[in-house]
C-alpha cells in the first residue's frame, strides 16, 4: 500500500529547482482545465496563451480576534500535482489523468487544521505573481483560518512545487527563492498550540511563545545529507510533542524500528508520535509510560501528498476535545487516510462531516462513536 500516513517529501526537505526543469506534460494539460503555471518554455506559449489561473472568490475581510488555537508559520508553495503518470524521459511528452493546483508547504497543516475544528492563524509570505494570488484567494476563503499575517511580497516569484504520481513512486520539481527568516509580531495574543521544524534549529520566537504557555510540536525532515546528526535530537528539549516519520525516527536514533524509535525519543520529549504510513502509528507518552500502536484505515489511495501534514494537524486540533491519546491518534488517522483519497493536501483535507460519512460507508474496523 502507497503510505497513507506519512508525506515523505514535506516542505521542510524540497530542494531548490531551476524554472527551465518544468516539463511540457503540465503545458499540454493546462490546454482542457484552464490552469497554468507562471511561465512557458518557449515551444509551448502558442499552445497555452489561452490559460488562465481562475480566483476563488475571497471572503470578507474582518479583524480577526486576537490569538488562535494553533499557529502555523513558514513557507508556502503552490503544488502544481498531476496523478497517474511517471516522470517523463528527456524529450519525451507524458498526459496525465489527474491535475490539481492546491496550497501546499505549511498551509496544508494550516488548512487540515481550520477544517477539524481549531481556530487557525497562518503566518507566511507569498508573492504578487498569479499563482500566489491563486494560492492567498484559496486560503483566504477557507473559514476558521486567519490569514490576516499572510504577508504579499511585491516581485517575489511564490514557491512552486509540481509533483508528479504514479502507479509505483512519486517524483517533484520545486522552485523556490528563499527570503530572510519569518519574523513573528509580538502581539500575538495567546496561542495554544503552534508547530516547528527543528532539522535547521529552533526559531528564536518559539521560547517566547513557549513561555506563556504554548505547546510546541516539532517535526523533521529528510536529512538530504545522510548525517542524521544527534545534534538534532538535542532539540527536543525545547519542545513538548515530536511527531517524526518512521524513517526519519530511526536514522536519527540509529534504531532498527519504529516501536524501538519512539521509546528512544520518548526519554528526550515528554510525548512522540511515530507515524508509519501503511502500519500505522505508534506513541510512547513518557510522563505516564504509555505506548499506543493503531494500524492505518485502508483506503484507495490517489495522491498521498501532505498526508504527514494533515496527519500532525488534526492531531494538534484533536486537543480542543476531551478525549484520550488513543482516541486523538484514531481522529489523526483517519484524518491523514481520507487527506490520501483525493489530490493536494490541503484541498483533500477533511472536514468533521467527511470523517463520518467515511465510517458510515466503509465501516473502518474500531470504534468511532466519537465522531
Amino acid at each position: 500500500m502507497v503510505d497513507s500516513l506519512t508525506d515523505r517529501a514535506s516542505a521542510s526537505s524540497r530542494t531548490d529547482a531551476a524554472p527551465s526543469a518544468r516539463s511540457v506534460l503540465t503545458m499540454r494539460f493546462c490546454r482542457s482545465r484552464r490552469i497554468m503555471p507562471v511561465s512557458y518554455p518557449s515551444d509551448a506559449r502558442s499552445r497555452a496563451n489561452s490559460c488562465k489561473v481562475e480566483q476563488p472568490e475571497e471572503k470578507p475581510v474582518t479583524a480577526p480576534p486576537p490569538g488562535a488555537e494553533l499557529l502555523f508559520a513558514g513557507d508556502i508553495f503552490c503544488d502544481v500535482i498531476f496523478t497517474g503518470v511517471d516522470a517523463p524521459s528527456a524529450g519525451t511528452e507524458v498526459f496525465a489523468d489527474g491535475f490539481r493546483i492546491s496550497p501546499g508547504g505549511v498551509a496544508t497543516r494550516a488548512v487540515a487544521a481550520a477544517r477539524a475544528g481549531a481556530r487557525t492563524k497562518l503566518v507566511s509570505r507569498l508573492g504578487d505573481d498569479p499563482l500566489g494570488a491563486h494560492v492567498r484567494a484559496v486560503l483566504a476563503a477557507e473559514p476558521g483560518l486567519d490569514t490576516s499575517l499572510l504577508e504579499r511580497v511585491p516581485g517575489y516569484q511564490s514557491p512552486v512545487t509540481v509533483s508528479l504520481t504514479g502507479a509505483r513512486d512519486r517524483s517533484f520539481i520545486t522552485y523556490q527563492r528563499r527570503l530572510g527568516h519569518l519574523r513573528l509580531p509580538g502581539n500575538l495574543g495567546p496561542i495554544g498550540a503552534t508547530h516547528i521544524g527543528i532539522a535547521r534549529g529552533i526559531p528564536p520566537w518559539v521560547s517566547r511563545l513557549r513561555a506563556a504557555g504554548t505547546k510546541i510540536f516539532g517535526g523533521v525532515g529528510w536529512d538530504e545529507t545522510g548525517a542524521w546528526s544527534p545534534e538534532v535530537l538535542d532539540r527536543l528539549a525545547e519542545i513538548d510533542v515530536f511527531v517524526p516519520n518512521d524513517v526519519e525516527a530511526m536514522r536519527y536514533t540509529r534504531t532498527g524500528d519504529a516501536v524501538s524509535a519512539a521509546k528512544a525519543l520518548a526519554e528526550r520529549v515528554p510525548l512522540v508520535v511515530v507515524t508509519r504510513g501503511a502500519d500505522g502509528v505508534v506513541a510512547v507518552d513518557s510522563t505516564s509510560g504509555t505506548l499506543i500502536e493503531l494500524p492505518a484505515v485502508p483506503v484507495d489511495v490517489r495522491d498521498p501528498t501532505g498526508a504527514g501534514d494533515v496527519f500532525v494537524a488534526t492531531f494538534m486540533a484533536s486537543a480542543r476535545h476531551e478525549w484520550d491519546l488513543r482516541t486523538r491518534l484514531r481522529f489523526a488517522t483517519l484524518s491523514a487516510a481520507i487527506s490520501v483519497t483525493g489530490l493536494g493536501g490541503a484541498t483533500s483535507a477533511p472536514r468533521p462531516q467527511d470523517l463520518a460519512a467515511f465510517v458510515a460507508r466503509h465501516h473502518p474496523e474500531g470504534a468511532w462513536s466519537f465522531l
